[in-house]
C-alpha cells in the first residue's frame, strides 16, 4: 500500500513513457532515429573532453619515456593480468593521499599504451611503489607474496627468475609506441635491446649508454640479484621501481598546494 501511494503521482509518465516505447518500436524508422539520437549524445559526452585536453594535461618539462627493460616490465605485468587487481592511480581523497602519496596527474600517463588506472584493488594501488621497497623485497614478493603477507592472495611467480628476457622484439615495439606518440628517438629504438641488458648489469659500457640515451638517475642494478643473465624478473622489477617515477611534478604539485 505504502508502495502504491509513492508511485501514483508517476503513474500517468509510467503509461506515457509506456505507450510511447510501444510505439516506437512498432515504427522502424523511429526506432533507428532514436538509436541515432541517443549514439550522438553518449559520442558528444566522450569526445567533448578531447577538446580541452591541453588545457587538462598538465606540462611536464622532466618527464621521461620508459626504458626498454621498464617497457618489457610492463609488457609482462600486463601480460600476467596484475591490472585486474592493482589499480595505478591514485584519487585527490585525504585517505587515499595519506596512503599512497600524492594524487595521480594525467601527465604521468601520456606515455602509457595502455593507460593502467584500473578500478578494482584486490591488492593496493601502485603508482607511487617506485622504491618503496628494495629490489629485493620485490623478488622475494614476487617468488613467495605470502612469505612477506601472510593474508596475500597474489599467485606466486617465482617463474620469472628462470625465464630469460626475449630482447629482440623490443627495438619493434619501441618503434610501435613512437608511431602512437611516445618520444623515442632512433638511437634509442636501435639500441634497445643492449640497453634492456646494460640497465641490469652496472659498470659496463652498455650501462654507461643507458645513462647517455635515458638519464643519469635511471636506475641501474641487478635486480633480480643475479649477474648471470637478464630474467623476466629484472624487467618485472625495473617497471615495479620507476612507477611514480617518470617525473616529480605530482609531488611538486602537492608542495606548492600545501603552501
Amino acid at each position: 500500500m505504502m508502495l502504491r501511494k509513492i508511485l501514483k503521482p508517476f503513474s500517468k509518465f509510467f503509461e506515457f513513457h509506456a505507450r510511447t516505447h510501444y510505439r516506437t518500436e512498432r515504427h522502424s524508422m523511429a526506432l533507428t532515429i532514436g538509436i541515432i539520437a541517443a549514439s550522438a549524445v553518449g559520442g558528444f559526452v566522450e569526445i567533448a573532453p578531447l577538446f580541452t585536453i591541453d588545457e587538462t594535461v598538465e606540462a611536464a618539462p622532466n618527464m621521461r619515456v620508459y626504458t626498454p627493460l621498464e617497457q618489457a616490465g610492463r609488457d609482462i605485468y600486463i601480460r600476467e593480468g596484475c591490472y585486474a587487481c592493482h589499480s595505478q592511480m591514485i584519487r585527490t581523497l585525504r585517505d587515499e593521499v595519506d596512503r599512497y602519496g600524492p594524487y595521480s596527474l594525467a601527465v604521468e600517463s601520456q606515455y602509457d599504451h595502455p593507460m593502467l588506472w584500473g578500478s578494482k584493488r584486490t591488492g593496493p594501488d601502485l603508482a607511487r611503489v617506485g622504491e618503496k621497497f628494495s629490489d629485493a623485497w620485490q623478488v622475494q614478493h614476487l617468488v613467495d607474496p605470502r612469505a612477506l603477507v601472510p593474508e596475500s592472495v597474489m599467485p606466486q611467480y617465482a617463474f620469472l627468475l628462470q625465464t630469460p628476457l626475449e630482447t629482440t622484439s623490443l627495438p619493434g615495439r619501441l618503434a610501435a609506441l613512437r608511431t602512437v606518440g611516445v618520444p623515442y628517438t632512433d638511437a634509442q629504438i636501435d639500441n634497445a635491446a643492449d640497453d634492456a641488458r646494460g640497465q641490469a648489469h652496472p659498470d659496463t659500457d652498455r650501462a654507461y649508454a643507458v645513462e647517455e640515451r635515458y638519464g643519469e638517475d635511471t636506475n641501474i642494478r641487478f635486480f633480480d640479484g643475479r649477474q648471470d643473465r637478464l630474467t623476466e624478473m629484472d624487467a618485472l622489477v625495473a617497471y615495479l621501481q620507476i612507477m611514480g617515477g617518470l617525473t616529480d611534478l605530482p609531488q611538486q604539485t602537492q608542495l606548492a598546494e600545501g603552501e
